[in-house]
């Protein structure tokens, strides 16, 4: 029994088990135009993972034989994928909503002229990375121009339509710039609104505020840092136990770039596939078999439930 399961344990002697199905969570890959010092999946521009058409094409199946509540399509950055449109077409004609991860300055790379106005279009939903509203704090965890882009993607989404129009829904997201938890969600979007309309006359629907997971790159910079085992300390003292009901393991599926199924992306992100008994495959997919599984944890699982909480969806309280 790991340390989280210990501390589960007192709560939920059972153990965390799967609730439902609502989002059907869909990585197509590690490839992306940047190399972000928090990303959990350590993607970059020297990452050749891509989810082939084969695939997409056995989860546009599954998706037409019954509908969830949305279909989250992260990666990576999607946009670089070179099969994305059609995906997305095809996923839309079954009716499915159709929500795609962006790290907005992707939507500024030369050669994807027309995917904003195509995912516009599309009616598909936009969550964007977005670490801090200060340009010295994003520059600092994804590189110099990086802030400058995302500020020129949000006024062309704005543009667009995105977050003006009903139903074209621009997110986005925080992260810590350090070891310690994120701050309030509330009082973190009320700051990002009023510094992004002030500077820049720019909007956005909501705020997601996510604690950064003690894996991938983020880990890489605590080990180098000497704060691995006080990060994972101080997430394990936050543990929240009314985090547990809204934990995004409990009502998604994740399916990597080569059709492994995993409990959550961070799962995803270590290869903690599911190990108690179910397969482990897009071919084996059976979503009320799934809908009740049992779920595979480990100590950055304390990420998602200390403080306030944190999922795909921000804070969970």
């Amino acid at each position: 029994m790991n340390a989280f399961d210990s501390t589960l344990s007192r709560e939920w002697p059972r153990g965390l088990y799967s609730e439902r199905i609502d989002t059907l969570q869909v990585n197509l890959g590690r490839y992306c135009n940047l190399a972000c010092r928090h990303c959990h999946l350590e993607c970059s521009p020297d990452r050749t993972e891509m989810m082939p058409w084969e695939i997409m094409l056995q989860i546009i199946d599954i998706i037409n034989e019954s509908l969830y509540k949305q279909v989250d399509v992260t990666g990576g950055s999607p946009e670089l994928h070179p099969h994305l449109r059609r995906f997305i077409e095809a996923i839309r004609r079954t009716g499915q909503i159709v929500q795609v991860r962006t790290n907005l300055v992707s939507l500024m790379e030369p050669g994807l002229n027309g995917m904003a106005a195509f995912l516009k279009d599309q009616g598909v939903q936009l969550v964007g990375s977005l670490p801090c509203y200060l340009e010295e704090n994003v520059t600092e965890q994804r590189g110099p121009g990086a802030y400058q882009k995302s500020i020129a993607a949000i006024r062309m989404l704005n543009q667009l339509g995105y977050a003006r129009d009903e139903g074209l829904v621009l997110n986005l997201v925080h992260n810590p710039g350090g070891p310690f938890l994120a701050g309030e969600q509330a009082v973190l979007e009320e700051a990002y609104r009023d510094e992004l309309l002030d500077r820049f006359c720019i909007r956005f629907n909501n705020l997601y505020v996510i604690n950064n997971m003690p894996i991938g790159r983020f880990r890489q910079d605590l080990d180098h840092s000497g704060d691995t085992e006080r990060y994972l300390c101080y997430l394990q003292d936050a543990f929240d136990p009314a985090n547990i009901p809204g934990l995004m393991c409990r009502h998604q599926i994740c399916v990597d770039w080569d059709g492994r199924l995993y409990d959550c992306d961070f799962n995803l992100a270590l290869g903690l596939t599911m190990n108690h008994g179910l397969a482990g495959r897009i071919e084996a997919f059976d979503r009320e078999l799934l809908g009740c599984r049992q779920i595979a944890t480990g100590p950055h699982c304390f990420g998602c439930t200390a403080g306030h909480g944190s999922s795909c969806g921000g804070s969970l309280q």
